[in-house]
C-alpha cells in the first residue's frame, strides 16, 4: 500500500509512478536523479506500509545497479515481511542466487559487467524452477518476450506502482513450498515431489489429478496447521469467492479414498488439515 504524506494530488498527476533515478525527466528534458525517499510528481513523497491482506514471507534476492532503487524496493518488500539480500552487479548476484537458492529474485537488466539476460540465462540453467521477475526500463515487446521465453516468471517495467511490484510478488511466491528444498514438501510421512508432480507416502507412490495435487501442496504447506475452505478456494480454484458448491469437500474426499486412512483430518468449521 502507498500512502502519500502530503495534500491530496490532482486527479490528471499520477501518485504512484516510482521512476529509476536514471529516466527522471524534469522540465527542461534532461534527466535528474530523485533523492530518496522518490518523490511523486509535484514534489511529493512516498511511503510503503504492510499490505493489510495476508502475505506469504519469502526469501528474495534483489539485483539492480542502482542504490537508491536498491534501497527503495528493499525497504517495500521488508515491510510486507520478506527477507530481502541485495546485489549492485550481475556476477555477485548470479554467485549469492546460486549460492542461497532465494525464493525469488528481482533482477535489473540494464547493468555493467554481466548484464541481466545473462543472470538470467544463468539462473535458469541452474535451477531451472527458480522463479526469476524482471524489472526493468528496457520494456518493449522483443526484450520482454526474450525474457519470458528464457525463464523468467514475470515481467515489470519501469515506472512501476509499488502496490503492483507487491502484488506481483506476491503472486509469484504463492507456489513457493514453505519448506526449505523448493523440489520437495515433507510432512511428517509424506513427500510431495513437486517436480515430478507425485506423492510419496512412507516409500509408497500415489497417482494424483491435478487438481488433488494443487490441494494436497496447499494443505501440506501448513506444515500441520489447519488449510481454511477459503484458502483452498483461492489457491486451487482460483476463487475470491464462496461459489456455494461442495468442490472442496468432493475433492479431498477424492483424495482420501486414495491414501491411507486419517492422513488428511478435518478440521470443525475450519477446513482440513495433514496429519503429522
Amino acid at each position: 500500500m502507498v500512502n502519500v504524506r502530503a495534500p491530496a494530488i490532482p486527479p490528471e498527476q499520477p501518485d504512484y509512478l516510482v521512476r529509476d533515478p536514471g529516466d527522471a525527466p524534469n522540465r527542461g528534458g534532461r534527466t535528474r536523479a530523485l533523492p530518496p525517499p522518490y518523490r511523486l510528481r509535484g514534489g511529493f513523497h512516498l511511503s510503503v506500509t504492510p499490505s493489510r491482506e495476508p502475505v506469504r514471507v519469502g526469501r528474495i534476492l534483489l539485483i539492480d545497479d542502482e542504490p537508491e532503487m536498491v534501497r527503495f524496493i528493499q525497504r517495500a518488500l521488508e515491510n510486507e515481511g520478506h527477507r530481502v539480500a541485495t546485489c549492485t552487479d550481475g556476477a555477485e548476484g548470479l554467485r549469492c542466487a546460486m549460492a542461497d537458492e532465494p525464493d525469488l529474485v528481482v533482477l535489473d537488466l540494464l547493468m555493467p559487467g554481466v548484464n541481466g539476460q545473462a543472470v538470467l540465462g544463468g539462473l535458469i540453467t541452474h535451477d531451472p524452477e527458480q522463479r526469476v521477475l524482471v524489472l526493468s526500463a528496457a520494456a518493449d515487446v522483443r526484450t520482454r518476450v526474450d525474457c519470458l521465453e528464457r525463464g523468467a516468471v514475470d515481467f515489470l517495467a519501469k515506472p512501476f506502482a509499488v502496490r503492483e511490484l507487491l502484488a506481483r510478488v506476491r503472486t509469484r511466491l504463492r507456489d513457493v513450498p514453505l519448506s526449505g528444498n523448493r523440489e520437495l514438501l515433507r510432512l511428517g510421512g509424506l513427500t510431495l515431489d513437486l517436480r515430478r508432480r507425485e506423492l510419496r507416502v512412507r516409500g509408497t507412490v500415489y497417482e494424483l489429478t491435478h487438481r488433488e495435487f494443487l490441494l494436497l501442496h496447499c494443505i501440506m504447506s501448513k506444515e500441520g496447521g489447519a488449510c481454511s475452505r477459503t484458502e483452498l478456494l483461492s489457491e486451487v480454484w482460483g476463487y475470491d469467492f464462496d461459489p456455494g458448491t461442495n468442490v472442496v469437500d468432493a475433492c479431498v474426499a477424492r483424495l482420501r479414498s486414495k491414501l491411507p486412512g486419517g492422513i488428511v483430518r478435518t478440521v470443525r468449521n475450519v477446513g482440513y488439515r495433514v496429519a503429522v
